[in-house]
């Protein structure tokens, strides 16, 4: 071989050498740049009566919720959570669907979604998109859930479930502890079998209805927080009950007459919230051991955990206890999204923005990848520089007085306004200046411009929500 044929040879091998190298540098082949990303897996969970302050990394000093505050720590939490309507059935299918009361009708504790419905609410559409799909726990839609549907499915019974039973084998559970058997059968039976997503709901910290209505913990918490004495919120001074108007402030209001066994007295107080917050602790265990069990399956590096609460709940606010009508303690929750593939720079943050429970479908789609539809009235929370809203809709249209008075009204960042829609009666609070709502603003003269803005608003946004 003669020196200049060596000379082509030698350049022609660093070529080859050279794009080799290019190659390396370049990244994945063709093949592997079309092999679709690894779809996230997706745990949603809910608590039940859940109020927004009731969480340690909320503000909370005595409540002990480690988990849901690590949780929220690695995290983006949400301090500004609402629900469109605070009733459990109402709450439910909102979250399912994505939609108002006003647009799914689904306004009472029997009826069911139609197949058409069920068929747009968040689980389904993941399925349709390649999705194993759970529901542990609580459904609380109709009579007839769609059970036959799921991949997964262990709901104890229709309606509100027991907090204790007698289980297959012949011992007795508590409700929350059977969610916890539930979750880990789940996940055991799942893991590694492509993309799941997992509806998980609590009946705790719901009090078991009854006369009168009792709060069942588990054994291990009974002693729990036993000698820590409970704050008496402001506004459980009897002038606040006395300050509603005559068609509320009747013992037939079912707020009042829960009150009644709960808080009427000091002692029941401080009992009742000790218990409310024994149960909230049972939550936090599971989602403790559900961390775990993600990790030791190494699922953890791929699932995106939800939590939220579905109405809020009053513990002697204004004289009542429950939710239903527009105040704080009633409608604000709380909300975690923990995504572990989120940027440092958003883990532990706490957007200002208001975030509603009709936006839970949406953003968990958008998780998957799955196109939102047009009919979901949410909106995807995780999405980068999204507007935020200036306001929402909030509507109570189940029952009626005197047992539960019809409300509805506007929420800003600043003031609440709220219509009892039976008798004409308005509350107009600032909440920014007053978030106890200790004062109705509606007839001061100097807040005659701000209620006739409110009122227009209302009407504006009563029939956008249809």
């Amino acid at each position: 071989m003669n020196k200049t044929v060596s000379i082509i040879v030698g350049m022609l091998g660093m070529a080859a050498l050279t794009v080799l190298c290019v190659s390396f540098i370049a990244g994945p082949s063709r093949k592997e740049m079309e092999k679709p990303p690894e779809k996230p897996n997706i745990i949603f969970l809910l608590t039940d009566d859940h109020r927004w302050d009731a969480l340690g990394v909320m503000g909370n000093p005595i409540i002990r919720t480690p988990n849901l505050d690590a949780l929220a720590k690695g995290g983006v939490l949400f301090p500004n959570a609402y629900v469109t309507t605070a009733i459990c059935c109402v709450s439910r299918a909102s979250i399912l669907s994505g939609q108002y009361e006003s647009r799914h009708k689904i306004n009472d504790f029997v009826t069911d979604f139609s197949p058409e419905a069920v068929a747009n609410t968040y689980p389904l559409l993941l399925k349709k998109a390649g999705y194993k799909i759970g529901f542990v726990g609580k459904y609380g839609v109709g009579d007839n859930p769609p059970e036959n549907q799921y991949d997964f499915w262990a709901c104890n019974r229709k309606g509100q479930p027991p907090y204790e039973y007698t289980n297959q084998s012949g011992k007795k559970i508590h409700h929350t502890d059977s969610v916890a058997h539930g979750v880990q059968n789940f996940l055991n039976d799942f893991a590694g079998k492509g993309p799941f997503c997992l509806s998980v709901s609590f009946k705790a910290p719901h009090e078991l209805d009854g006369n009168p209505p009792t709060y069942p913990v588990q054994e291990r918490f009974k002693a729990l927080y036993e000698n820590i004495k409970m704050p008496v919120p402001e506004t459980a001074d009897p002038k606040y009950w006395a300050s509603f108007p005559d068609f509320f402030r009747t013992d037939q209001n079912i707020g009042r007459e829960r009150w009644k066994p709960l808080f009427s007295t000091p002692e029941l107080h401080q009992k009742t919230v000790r218990d409310y917050y024994r149960l909230i602790t049972g939550v936090d265990e599971v989602v403790g051991k559900l961390r775990a069990q993600l990790k030791q399956l190494k699922l953890d590096q791929n699932t995106i955990i939800v939590f939220m609460g579905d109405n809020g709940f009053y513990l002697g606010e204004h004289g009542m206890e429950g939710k239903w009508f527009g105040h704080e303690e009633s409608i604000r929750v709380p909300l975690i999204i923990y995504n572990p593939a989120l940027s440092a720079s958003r883990k532990g943050t706490k957007p200002a923005r208001i975030a509603l429970n009709i936006d839970i479908a949406p953003t968990l789609l958008s998780f998957a990848g799955v196109p939102i539809p047009k009919t979901m009235q949410g909106t995807d929370l995780m999405k980068p520089n999204a507007p935020a809203r200036t306001d929402f809709f909030y509507e109570h249209t189940f029952m009626g007085s005197p047992r539960l008075p019809k409300v509805e009204g506007v929420v800003t960042p600043d003031f609440k306004y709220m219509k009892f829609i039976e008798h004409g009666y308005e509350e107009l609070y600032t909440i920014k200046a007053d978030p106890h709502e200790t004062k109705n603003l509606a007839t001061a003269p100097a807040f005659r411009k701000k209620l006739d803005e409110l009122r227009n608003r209302y009407q504006v946004l009563k029939e956008t929500v249809q």
